[in-house]
């Protein structure tokens, strides 16, 4: 396939805009480019047929069964998409006066009240843009936290080996340094290597529960209790919320902060560099670290009025809103003005506020708008009794396949998991030398895309099958028949794994040097 510079040809190109109805503006030579843009010259139906092209190589959830561990790549509901493109929420702007934007307000306060009910938290944020993002803010909070109480000193934060990436690159970008504690046999959190991780220089606990093996940890309690007694906080890593959302909350267990991956959990899009969503969940008595600004009810008597005052947060509003309010009429009599200003302020019943000690805007404005309309158009979709039915479905659905597999492939963790399991390659790749790389290109010739590689790192040659709860019985039992071929296939023709795959447009790419010499721009002609 030629890339679009490489389709471009002299002249050739497609009028797309209408012509400028306003007067020029010519920028400042300073200030514009002294050299042309290297832009591709094709027709528009050059364009077309090129991102057509491109449509058929990529493989997405429309496409077939994409059992990706540990990332929860599920169905998107086309209603979500259908409720985040109406005109309210499209054709806004965040510099609106606030009483214009009212619904779009609520829609964030209904999904922060939807959020700290699922996840057992008291107050959330919708700001951080995706979910290691919310990971960094959740420890700024912690941060916040044991600054203002004079405990900076806590500098460590413990995390398990089963944890994801992360985690750990989090914790350093929040000024923290990383604890690695191992996993015991059954692939939970150590207990006794726990008790003794902790210390007067522990800041806390990053934690997924399900952990990264498809395991809900028997002794969470115990481990959340663990690190207060050390007067340390836990932070839940929401990855694997899916698994458990609407029948355990990480409140209970004992967690004071909490990040949620709303690509993973609440059907909105994942992949391709976002617009993501990564919402952060708090105790109440970490709400006055926050990030500013975020909307609360003005009539409601919460917790957040005793932070930062109703009154204050509500003359906020009232101020942006008179300050950025035009009359229509400049000749209009001044009592009307102020009449008509009056009413509007009447209709604000959100506002935003900044928390006392709020750690500051960590993105512009309120993060990803339309991304909290998406999820919350899934969450009101499902309803109290589905969002639990989901998340057994997706357990359902991983039992069975494991299940129907155990036979075939090594199992490093018996009994029932979670939403998702692992397996290892370990014994073919040291009887046939046929690897876990081997095996997910072979998945790719048979229309599946492959569940991920060689993580966690505590099982060696892992696969980490996720099938969601959006997948049927039938599309499980065709994917079971596939993967049983394929290890069939690995015993009696080792050799014909190593060439996998051979049916996709691309075959086998030399991996270690497209690491080691990417080519990351395209090198236009001298």
């Amino acid at each position: 396939m030629k890339l679009i510079f490489e389709k471009s040809r002299e002249g050739a190109g497609c009028d797309i805009l209408s012509a400028c109805d306003v007067p020029r503006y010519e920028l400042p030579r300073e200030a514009a480019r002294q050299e042309s843009w290297e832009l591709p010259q094709v027709a528009e139906t050059d364009i077309s047929r090129h991102y057509k092209e491109l449509a058929k190589r990529v493989h997405g959830v429309n496409d077939g069964f994409y059992p990706l561990g540990s990332c929860t790549m599920k169905y998107n509901p086309q209603v979500n998409e259908q409720a985040a493109n109406l005109r309210g929420f499209t054709d806004i702007h965040p510099l609106q006066p606030l009483h214009t934007v009212q619904g779009c307000l609520e829609v964030l306060g209904q999904m922060e009240s939807a959020i700290c009910e699922i996840t057992g938290m008291d107050s959330a944020t919708m700001q951080p843009a995706a979910g290691a993002h919310g990971e960094f803010v959740g420890l700024l909070l912690i941060k916040a936290y044991l600054r203002e109480k004079g405990e900076t000193g806590r500098n460590k934060i413990i995390v398990p080996d089963s944890a994801h990436g992360t985690n750990p690159a989090s914790a350093s970008m929040a000024g923290f340094e990383t604890v690695n504690i191992a996993s015991g046999k059954d692939g939970c959190v150590d207990i006794e290597a726990l008790r003794q991780a902790v210390g007067e220089d522990t800041a806390g606990l990053m934690l997924t529960n399900p952990n990264t093996v498809g395991i809900f940890d028997k002794n969470i309690v115990e481990i959340t209790s663990i690190i207060h007694e050390a007067g340390g906080l836990c932070y839940y890593d929401g990855a694997n919320l899916n698994a458990v959302m609407g029948v355990a909350r990480p409140g209970d267990m004992g967690f004071d902060v909490v990040h949620v991956n709303l690509h993973k959990t609440f059907s909105t899009p994942h992949g391709g560099g976002g617009p993501g969503g990564g919402v952060v969940g708090c105790k109440a008595f970490l709400e006055t670290y926050l990030p500013a600004d975020y909307p609360v009810k003005v009539e409601c008597e919460t917790s957040h009025e005793t932070r930062a005052d109703k009154q204050a947060g509500t003359q906020i509003g009232q101020q942006d809103s008179s300050r950025s309010r035009q009359p229509v009429n400049a000749q209009a009599d001044k009592s009307a003005e102020v009449q008509d200003m009056q009413e509007d302020e009447a209709q604000i019943e959100y506002t935003m506020i900044k928390p006392d000690s709020s750690i500051g805007r960590v993105k512009g404005f309120y993060g990803n708008f339309l991304v909290a309309v998406r999820a919350l158009t899934y969450i009101k979709m499902l309803g109290r009794d589905g969002i639990p039915q989901a998340s057994a479905n997706a357990v359902l659905n991983a039992n069975y396949m494991k299940a129907r597999l155990k036979d075939v492939y090594s199992m490093p963790y018996d009994g029932l998991c979670m939403h998702e399991f692992v397996m290892t390659l370990e014994d073919i790749h040291k009887d046939k030398d046929v690897s876990a790389l081997d095996i997910a290109k072979m998945l790719l010739d048979n229309g599946i895309h492959p569940p991920t590689m060689y993580f966690p790192l505590i099982v060696h040659e892992a696969l980490m099958v996720e099938p969601t709860e959006t997948e049927s019985k039938a599309t499980l039992d065709d994917a079971i028949e596939v993967f049983r071929a394929v290890r069939e296939k690995a015993e009696q023709d080792p050799e014909y794994l190593h060439q996998c795959p051979v049916n996709t447009p691309v075959g086998r790419l030399d991996e270690v040097q497209a690491a080691r010499k990417p080519i990351l721009k395209y090198e236009f002609k001298a």
